[in-house]
């Protein structure tokens, strides 16, 4: 398994937003995690695809992984397309037709991910794992940054692991270097960090830990 570690931007300094982007890539980020969130699908609301297009300017090489907490992603898809979004993860509880949304961001030229949160089943994913390129296992409810790790998660992980060699599964919410090891064991190899990167003066270090507790772990 390869490791990529996506920082989070949800608690960035969005006046300052290119620039924090810019420093998270060169302390050793793989892509950036933009969480998109309408006020619907989660009590919050954040940026949409105008920003993500501005900051496409100014990062051209960055990867974009767009995070839809939205309650209607199929809206979403060509305009988040437009802005030079490499890979859409919406969520398993936000469509009716998983199928037919897996097509069409296929069809716009992105990679897609289905994710799940803290209370679905992870049996509700699995007959949709060979549609996607990435499972995003929420381990904190959707929303929010700066949430405690769900522990018990982990079996989800294992579950969809063992079923699935090669699919990339990702874990986001409250993963730092304390509990990214048990991520590791159980089989995630893509890593969305928020506070643990975002929230700290040394990002390198940061991002260097997670990758040595990762390492050790597997």
């Amino acid at each position: 398994m390869k490791l990529s570690i996506g920082p989070s931007i949800l608690n960035s300094d969005l006046s300052n937003l290119a620039k924090e982007c810019q420093e998270i890539i060169n302390s050793g980020a793989d892509f950036l995690h933009l969480d998109v969130m309408d006020g619907h699908f989660v009590p919050n609301l954040t940026f949409g695809h105008p920003v993500v297009k501005c900051l496409r300017t100014k990062l051209p090489n960055t990867g974009f992984e767009c995070h839809m907490m939205v309650a209607h992603p199929e809206k979403w898809v060509q305009p988040m397309a437009e802005a030079g979004v490499n890979r859409y993860i919406f969520h398993l509880e936000a469509t009716n037709d998983i199928e037919t949304l897996v097509s069409k961001i296929q069809e716009a030229g992105m990679k897609v991910g289905i994710g799940i949160k803290p209370n679905t089943p992870v049996d509700d994913v699995i007959q949709y794992v060979d549609l996607c390129d990435l499972v995003l296992i929420m381990t904190v409810e959707p929303g929010f940054g700066g949430q405690t790790f769900m522990q018990s998660m982990i079996p989800k992980i294992k579950y969809i692991r063992s079923q699935f060699p090669d699919v990339d599964i990702e874990v986001d919410g409250g993963v730092s270097h304390v509990n990214i090891g048990c991520c590791a064991e159980a089989g995630a190899n893509v890593i969305v960090a928020g506070t643990a990167v975002t929230g700290t003066t040394n990002k390198l270090k940061a991002i260097r830990d997670l990758r040595e507790e990762w390492e050790k772990a597997i």
